[in-house]
């Protein structure tokens, strides 16, 4: 037989579709190709991170859940056509050949990057787009680290002769003479006749003559101007004399003011800077910031009277630079950090440290303070300190938004090497506690973090943690005292999670009721046990038995030390009611099925379906009759006999079985029933027809159907499982909708839309922060004692604060695939932050550690449209300002407190600090109080 080909029946471009694992076999494996063998000048595509996402789940790369923890999806359906359009700017012109994208894209969260390979698979399989492509560049050739120039520099062309303006696009790492080559492209001219100036903000601030440096290392930035001169016979279109350039004032060195200077009102000096700044290196050395003022479009103060407000200058968005912007003006509004760089630090510049950058960063950082602190400002561009940043930490190159608490991280730490006092580390061996006090070993430690680490940073930005380890197997206990520059806190919602579990009297006293509790999502089954019996009041003399539900049977039950983390969003939870030392009674397990009377019994098997909820009782392990059997069902059924069919007062077999009540446990685990009769049973059961209901003895599958022995049942293990027939005369007597419909442990809906937006204050984030909790599956610690690795119990806790606190609230909630945004809105104090009941140990003798905001750090949107900007107070002004990027204005203080709110600064007041003024209250609008 010949089987005819499918040449000519289906379109050249089409394909014949592939399974879920076909697709995604094929896109691993030409992923781990490209990867495997990438180079400079490679291409990658843009693919809508949503799409992706779906793509992810549907061909089984992706699981979820709502409360951070990994569930298995359900088997997605197909997902439609790729679409981009969401990362198309709605600007970009419909001929261009590279599409334009919005400018606040993030790589995980609005785009994945793909090979093109896997790029052409997807398209032949889903079609759509628009194809979206972008050039690999070399960030390092040493390291070998490669990076994708998502958004290439931007540079708007202006010619000298007619203004005539055009775009350019290259890549930051193109080199300057590829630039020139470019232009002359475009305009048809010799290299030898043109010249091109940087011309940032409309001012020649340097002409581009090196040749071979890149595009980034000349600081030019995104959307900037550089202007394009011609020359004619010879002759330049213009006096390019740098004397004619468009910058007020020509920078000259000038003699330093012998004046007093103060931190609100900046250095009293008319015209310039020190002289001494610098004077200790050499004159040509790029330290020198009278030389390089000009770079980005300043020159030198600005003339002032001693009134005049200083610290009020914006910094220019270079391209999705607000991040930095923000992390800057907070940092130049720290009073000891204003006070440091205005005197000449320059002796402290560590040029041998190998973790820094010679001092270059601390430069760059101190010439763009004094900028912003000159007085008649307009806003300033931070080129070549984002320039120096960039070298020191490279993920911050380019024009990709990036955390501003990242940035602030890599910027104290880079400050920090660079000024570092320590020239030559010293080897410090880390010594254990050995029973020794607190005190003394947290001390040593400091000692031997200070005898390698001593700068302004150190001196005034880091403190000192506690963190205590305890093995739950062992009881080997591990403290160690840790330096930290910030305190990272949870929000409440971020390191809890909600449960929903259902409780069952096993017992018969009331019907089931659904508890919804928080606990610690890194935390145990013993810490839902605890949540539950405060929910639920459970008195001395009970206990829960908490169990999974799956398929109308008991999956598995749950004991005290499994973790939490184990239990998914969409499993259901049962908790059964039990007096104290039930394990030593015989556990009754009771399955429902639905059966139909007139099923001839042939037909039976294929008739029954299991229904409801299990439920679960115990009788004493020689209490195995009949009629102790169906006694002991007969009050677990009580709370749902209907009250028309059985009302109050009315007896029945579910009132005449052997109560749990009287029970007694013996030591060896026997057991007695105290003045217990089952005369009623016994003659209530006589008759079969009778009873309410009707039980068998099944298997935990509810697949076996044995008739129960009147006399005794022997049952294997400690489980005596049951099968109760519910036909149209057991549903007439009893509800069974109480049983059915069990709720899921987390339930996506409003309960969790409201929970994310409650109020919390300060105090519950540290609390969150500071509080004992084990360690994560992920993190587990290697007891020395055990000589394993043990999900040991966690605390932490303040022991030395600094004099600048710095609290960064961690806003963004990451799980493997799954990112989110807290807009949660967090009450923090504004005046008088009281640490007392958080600090375990202070060398400032009785004097309490009171803090005072000065900056706030806010974020604005979700995770790939944001925008960051800055509150800052000059504190001996005692106002408050708005720096957005370039725009600054003033606010009131209250406005300071918003859901916006990220990274708070704190100063400590103490002698030497600027006391508040007499009318400025404390806050007493907090939630609760630190006490609470």
């Amino acid at each position: 037989m010949t089987i005819p080909s499918a040449e000519g029946f289906l379109p050249a471009a089409s394909c014949l579709p592939c399974t879920a694992e076909e697709e995604r076999a094929a896109v691993e494996a030409l992923t781990r190709d490209a990867e495997a063998n990438v180079k400079d000048g490679d291409l990658r595509y843009l693919v809508s991170q949503s799409w992706w996402t779906n793509w992810q789940s549907y061909v089984g790369l992706l699981s979820y859940g709502e409360n951070d923890t990994d569930i298995p999806l359900q088997p997605t359906s197909r997902p439609g056509e790729i679409d981009n359009r969401k990362l198309v700017s709605e600007e970009n012109s419909s001929g261009s050949e590279e599409q334009e994208l919005q400018r606040t894209l993030r790589e995980g969260e609005d785009y994945t990057l793909v090979p093109p390979e896997v790029w052409r698979k997807l398209y032949d399989w889903y079609k759509g787009g628009p194809a979206i492509s972008r050039k690999v560049i070399c960030e390092d050739p040493t390291s070998r680290r490669y990076i994708v120039d998502v958004y290439p520099l931007h540079l708007t062309l202006i010619d000298e002769r007619d203004s005539s303006v055009r775009t350019i696009k290259l890549s930051r790492k193109a080199k300057v003479h590829e630039l020139y080559r470019l232009v002359c492209s475009i305009l048809a001219v010799e290299q030898s006749k043109i010249r091109l100036w940087d011309y940032y903000q409309k001012t020649k601030n340097k002409e581009l003559t090196n040749q071979s440096e890149t595009l980034e290392e000349a600081q030019l930035t995104m959307d900037q101007e550089i202007l394009l001169e011609i020359s004619v016979d010879y002759t330049w279109s213009s006096d390019l004399s740098p004397r004619c350039t468009n910058n007020e004032f020509a920078l000259v060195p000038l003699e330093p003011s012998t004046s007093s200077f103060s931190i609100a009102g900046g250095p009293n000096i008319s015209n310039g800077y020190s002289s001494r700044i610098g004077s200790s290196l050499p004159q040509d050395n790029h330290f020198n910031p009278l030389l390089r003022d000009t770079e980005d479009g300043y020159s030198g103060f600005n003339n002032g009277t001693k009134d005049e407000i200083h610290g009020l200058t914006g910094l220019h968005n270079l391209g999705n630079t607000c991040f930095m912007n923000s992390a800057i003006q907070s940092l130049v509004h720290t009073p000891p950090l204003v006070e440091y760089f205005l005197k000449d630090y320059t002796q402290e510049i560590n040029t041998d440290n190998p973790l820094g950058l010679q001092g270059e960063l601390a430069v760059a950082f101190a010439e763009l303070l004094r900028k912003l602190w000159s007085a008649g400002r307009t806003s300033v561009p931070p080129r070549a300190f984002k320039s120096k940043l960039s070298r020191f930490a490279p993920q911050f190159s380019g024009y990709n938004q990036h955390d501003s608490q990242e940035l602030l991280a890599f910027l104290l730490d880079g400050l920090h090497e660079d000024l570092n006092r320590v020239k030559k580390k010293p080897y410090i061996e880390a010594k254990d506690a050995d029973d020794r006090p607190d005190e003394e070993f947290a001390e040593e430690c400091w000692n031997d973090h200070k005898a390698r680490n001593d700068s302004i940073i150190v001196d005034k930005f880091q403190g000192q943690y506690k963190s205590t380890l305890v093995c739950p197997e062992c009881n080997k206990i591990s403290v160690t005292f840790d330096p930290f520059m910030y305190l990272s806190l949870p929000l409440p919602s971020t390191v809890t999670r909600m449960m929903t579990v259902t409780v069952f009297s096993g017992t018969g006293e009331f019907l089931p009721m659904p508890y919804t509790v928080t606990v610690q999502k890194n935390g145990a089954c013993r810490d839902l046990f605890k949540a539950l019996s405060d929910a639920c009041c459970l008195n001395d003399s009970e206990t829960l038995l908490l169990a999974e539900v799956y398929d109308y049977r008991i999956y598995r039950y749950f004991s005290p030390s499994e973790l939490l983390h184990s239990i998914k969003d969409g499993d259901q939870l049962v908790a059964y009611k039990l007096p104290v030392g039930h394990e030593k009674l015989l556990r009754v397990e009771i399955l429902h099925r639905k059966v139909d009377r007139f099923t001839s019994e042939p037909q039976f098997s294929i008739a029954r379906k299991l229904i409801g909820s299990p439920l679960v009782t115990c009788i004493p392990v020689d209490s195995t009759r009949k009629v102790d059997v169906y006694a002991a069902v007969s009050a677990v059924l009580a709370p749902f006999v209907r009250a028309k069919v059985h009302p109050p007062g009315d007896s029945m077999l579910n009132g005449s079985g052997p109560s749990l009540d009287g029970i007694v446990l013996t030591d060896n685990g026997a057991s007695c029933e105290k003045g217990l009769s089952t005369s009623n049973v016994d003659e209530a059961i006589t008759d079969a027809e009778l009873l309410p209901f009707n039980l068998y003895l099944s298997d935990d599958k509810g697949h076996a159907r044995n008739p129960i022995d009147e006399d005794s049942n022997h049952v294997l293990g400690a489980t005596m499982r049951l099968l109760m027939d519910w036909s149209v005369r057991e549903h007439e007597i009893y509800n069974l909708k109480y049983m059915e419909d069990l709720p899921d442990v987390f339930k996506p809906g409003f309960m969790s839309k409201k929970t994310r937006q409650e109020a919390v204050n300060l105090f519950s984030c540290l609390d969150a922060f500071l509080k004992d909790e084990p360690l994560g599956p992920d993190d587990m610690w290697y007891c020395p004692s055990c000589k394993e690795h043990r999900q040991a119990s966690k605390k932490l806790d303040l022991w030395r604060l600094p004099e600048i606190l710095v609290v960064h609230l961690k806003r963004f909630s990451y799980s493997r695939y799954m990112k989110n945004k807290l807009d949660t809105f967090v009450n923090f104090p504004i005046h008088h932050l009281d640490m007392s009941k958080y600090a375990k140990h202070t060398s400032r003798g009785d004097q309490p550690p009171i803090y005072e905001l000065y900056s706030v750090i806010n974020h604005y949107g979700g995770l790939g449209g944001g925008h960051y900007s800055a509150y800052a107070k000059l504190v001996e002004e005692d106002n408050w300002y708005h720096f957005d990027d370039s725009h600054v204005s003033s606010v009131n203080e209250e406005e300071t407190r918003t859901s916006a709110a990220y990274l708070l600064f704190y100063r400590r007041l103490d002698g030497n600090s600027c006391p508040m003024s007499e009318d400025v209250l404390v806050d007493t609008d907090m939630v609760d109080s630190p006490e609470a």
